[in-house]
């Protein structure tokens, strides 16, 4: 029943381990997908307002409007052609104006800063305006201009009667005291790919966008522009400008990598709080767990300690038993010879309880500092020895071999717990250990190091990392054929450590305990 209660809880911490790990991964995913999105958008942003900027560059750069304040048409197209053929037209803009002798430019009115869709609308709403390609369309030089040009910037305001975009465009009833107009414009099938780079770098950096990326211009007639043709290649994200200052039948789209990194950066607040509460769950719930699991073997060792207790004092007690009953009834005639033995033997087993009572009682004081060692000079040699000694009689069939640099070697330790806790160690390596056990002592970097070792292999890895605990025993199932409680070695480390020492266990095809004591 316990163990059905133990997997149901096992099973419901696994269970919401899994959840959590699901639901903070999918939330995870979709803040990614969100941010996915939403940096597409903005590069989608930043691809328009570079090319707005572009063309809205090129318009004030490329950009001319002529008024004529003239009603003769021969005097218009006269005054009109010198102009034009004093200026040079290319890519750049408009140059030439500032050579324009004042007496050339009079009655003449010139708008510049229009952009060419603006000035499209009103040449369409005042009708009155002369078509520049019209105009000049048998100009060989000039077979690039559309509707209208602005490159002015370089003509004093002396020379000519100047009249800005935004005048223009707010009061339309100024051109009305002008007869004649040409509107002029040049346009480009291609594009100035650095320059568009250059402005579309400005505005990710102005977004804190770092992203790689490439462009690709498809113009009419086939013409191909590109900007970092290897990621062109790689096929990453795309978005094509959505522009209405694009040549028309021409696209531009954009290519660019680098998503998963600019979105990690954005979203790393998230994602660490995420991380740190899915590591607080996982970690509370293996804490209950291992909680859980610690009492699940404390009830198992309460119960064995139990089993080991009951079994231990049955038989002294069940003994002394025996031999009172003799007295009391088969001791009818008062042989002192035998009251003796039965009285002898009753003693014999009281001490064994007394024994093991106060074994149980000095294992409270180990854990606490009531405990108080009474160090003197002794051979450690000479102990060690004498215990091998002693155990070679008990166990003949054994099999002792001991090691050691010199005759003798001064501690400055308690002999009575020492010598006891090193007991424990062959009294485990005589019960549970192999046929051969040998003890190794040397000296080393100001320490005594005892090793003693066994060719037993019955001690698991995992055991071993238990046998130092109070009460714990390798199981052994339901059986009691060697005594104990489970705290020989549970004394043995906690007196080693009480004198400054370590001790541990290595199971590598034999069971080895080494222990390190301080040597001054």
């Amino acid at each position: 029943m316990q163990n059905r209660k133990y997997n149901v809880i096992l099973y419901f911490i696994a269970s919401v381990i899994a959840i959590t790990l699901a639901i903070q991964v999918y939330w995870n995913y979709k803040n990614y997908q969100a941010g996915k999105r939403q940096l597409i958008n903005e590069v989608q942003i930043s691809l328009d307002n570079a090319v707005d900027a572009y063309y809205t560059q090129l318009a004030q750069r490329n950009t001319m409007a002529l008024v004529v304040n003239d009603d003769k048409k021969d005097t218009f197209e006269n005054k009109v052609t010198k102009l034009f053929k004093k200026l040079n037209f290319s890519k750049t803009g408009i140059t030439g104006l500032d050579s324009i002798n004042p007496e050339e430019g009079s009655k003449i009115s010139i708008f510049r800063g229009l952009k060419a869709d603006s000035l499209a609308d009103a040449q369409n709403k005042k009708g009155n305006f002369i078509s520049g390609s019209s105009f000049i369309s048998n100009n060989d030089s000039l077979k690039k201009i559309l509707s209208v040009v602005d490159s002015l910037n370089n003509v004093p305001q002396e020379k000519r009667r100047f009249i800005s975009a935004s005048e223009m465009l707010s009061d339309p009833s100024i051109l009305k005291t002008f007869t004649s107009k040409v509107v002029v414009s040049i346009t480009e099938d291609s594009i100035q790919t650095q320059r568009l780079d250059s402005l579309l770098q400005n505005e990710l950096q102005r977004k804190e966008l770092n992203v790689e990326y490439g462009f690709r211009f498809t113009g009419k007639d086939s013409i191909v522009q590109e900007i970092n043709p290897p990621v062109l290649k790689a096929k990453n994200l795309k978005t094509t400008a959505n522009s209405s200052l694009l040549p028309k039948q021409s696209t531009l789209a954009l290519y660019f990598t680098n998503v998963t990194t600019t979105i990690l950066k954005r979203n790393l607040v998230g994602i660490l709080l995420s991380t740190l509460l899915i590591a607080a769950v996982i970690a509370c719930l293996l804490f209950l767990l291992s909680i859980i699991n610690r009492q699940k073997q404390l009830a198992e060792l309460k119960n064995d300690l139990i089993g080991n207790i009951t079994h231990e004092f049955k038989t002294p007690i069940a003994t002394i038993h025996v031999a009172l009953e003799g007295i009391t009834n088969f001791n009818t005639e008062n042989d002192p010879k035998k009251t003796k033995n039965y009285v002898q033997t009753s003693n014999f087993q009281l001490e064994k309880l007394n024994t093991m009572v106060e074994k149980l009682l000095e294992t409270a004081t180990l854990d606490g500092n009531s405990l108080r060692l009474k160090r003197e000079e002794i051979d450690v040699i000479q102990l060690l020895e004498n215990l091998i000694a002693k155990h070679q009689y008990l166990a003949p069939q054994k099999n002792f071999i001991m090691e050691k640099s010199s005759e003798s070697l001064a501690l400055f330790a308690d002999a009575f717990h020492l010598e006891n806790a090193l007991n424990n160690i062959f009294d485990n390596a005589v019960k549970y250990g192999g046929n051969h056990i040998k003890t190794a002592l040397k000296v080393k970097n100001r320490a005594i190091l005892i090793q003693i070792e066994d060719n037993g292999t019955d001690l698991t890895a995992t055991q071993s990392r238990q046998v130092f605990e109070k009460f714990y025993r390798v199981p052994q199932g339901n059986t009691h054929d060697v005594k104990g409680f489970g705290i020989g070695l549970y004394y043995t480390k906690k007196i080693i450590e009480k004198h400054g020492g370590t001790i541990t266990v290595e199971t590598n095809g034999k069971t080895t305990f080494i222990i390190t004591l301080p040597h001054a």
